[in-house]
């Protein structure tokens, strides 16, 4: 039991993937941070609004009570989002989709091979047909 546990830790995946984890919390951070400091306070002059967290509504409730919807820290969530996507694709993927090309390119490899190209359904009808007709009628 044991030395199937060692087995699957020092797979290469399980550390790339316990990598990715750390370095995406710390990245998660950074991202954050530009967003706080940068992105909300652009937003928020817009808006007239101090800090973009602070956009929400306030209506009466049906019991003399108040709800308040926070849009602002909704926004700011989707924001957040949309800058790690945004920086995780073109700082990572982007890059290495190019560098896999360009690696593909200069092995002499095109692209993948072509699949031969399966018959219609009205060829595969005509053969049937052809198939049935060459049959002795009994």
């Amino acid at each position: 039991m044991i030395k199937g546990f060692k087995e699957f830790i020092l797979r290469g995946n399980v550390i790339d993937l316990a990598v990715a984890v750390v370095i995406g919390a710390a990245f998660t951070a950074i991202v954050n941070a530009m967003v706080q400091g940068l992105i909300n306070p652009l937003i928020g002059f817009l808006f007239q609004i101090g800090d973009l967290s602070d956009l929400d509504v306030t209506i009466p409730t049906l019991f003399g009570g108040e709800s308040t919807f926070q849009f602002g820290a909704i926004l700011v969530a989707v924001i957040n989002f949309l800058a790690v996507a945004a920086i995780v694709y073109f700082v990572f993927v982007f890059p290495m989709n190019r560098w896999k090309a360009r690696a593909a390119a200069k092995a002499g490899v095109q692209g993948e091979a072509e699949e031969p190209s399966l018959p219609t359904e009205q060829e595969l009808l005509v053969q049937i047909r052809d198939l049935l007709e060459r049959q002795p009628r009994g």
